[in-house]
């Protein structure tokens, strides 16, 4: 898939926003910090707001092979870029939370979310590929869950109430990450498996891109909601 990404492309939109996001929790100011959680989360619902809200209306207009060939230029670059976006935004913002103390008793509800985050991903993940006897899908299974599992058991005896906005926004990004690993990662994914097999339908490309694409809208609304919460947490209110 980077082949058709482009390689150049496939590692920048991966390793720069992964680098600003190590540097930003690691040596950068609290403006740095701020800064790259802002940007990213901008970049990552403008595309999906735009995916969703203009593309897929367009594209829905179109024929099947027009709008299947322009998910075979477009999909291979929103695997690389989308996810990377999405953990980045998503680290830096629990990080930045923690950095300016509005994300009390962080740990125990760390854990909760690592849990709710990766065990459902990773069984959609196996569902939606077909790959419940795959040992490249069992083994990452086996740890997320037996890790999670044990690092809720060692943290859930300290839980205690949060504040409520990031309680909601905790659930938002669950529902966000789950959507977008669980759903959207693995359409991409079956496109691409269609667009390098023998005899690549245009029909079933079609088909899956303007899903993705309609999820890649609900995305975007749940973003919207998810900035609202933010401004709430750091403001108190509107």
């Amino acid at each position: 898939m980077a082949r058709r990404a482009n390689p150049a492309f496939a590692v920048a939109v991966v390793v720069v926003p992964l680098a600003a996001l190590g540097y930003a929790v690691t040596v950068g100011s609290l403006r740095t910090h701020t800064y790259v959680h802002v940007m990213t989360g901008l970049l990552w619902t403008g595309i999906d707001i735009f995916i969703g809200g203009v593309l897929g209306p367009v594209l829905g207009g179109a024929d099947e092979e027009t709008s299947a060939d322009v998910f075979e230029r477009l999909t291979p670059k929103t695997a690389f870029l989308l996810p990377a976006l999405a953990v980045t935004t998503i680290a830096a913002g629990l990080t930045l939370a923690m950095r300016m103390g509005l994300f009390p008793h962080a740990e125990p509800w760390l854990a909760l979310f690592t849990a709710v985050n990766l065990v459902p991903v990773l069984v959609l993940l196996g569902w939606r590929l077909n790959t419940w006897t795959d040992w490249r899908w069992q083994l990452p299974f086996a740890v997320a869950t037996v890790g999670s599992l044990a690092w809720v058991g060692l943290t859930v005896g300290r839980l205690q109430m949060t504040t409520p906005a990031v309680v909601a926004a905790l659930a938002v990004v669950t529902l966000l990450s789950v959507q977008g690993f669980g759903f959207l990662l693995p359409g991409e994914i079956r496109m691409y498996k269609e667009m390098v097999s023998e005899r690549p339908d245009p029909a079933v490309i079609a088909a899956i891109g303007q899903q993705n694409a309609k999820l890649g809208g609900v995305q975007g609304f749940f973003q919207l909601v998810l900035v609202a919460i933010m401004v709430s947490l750091r403001y108190g209110g509107f």
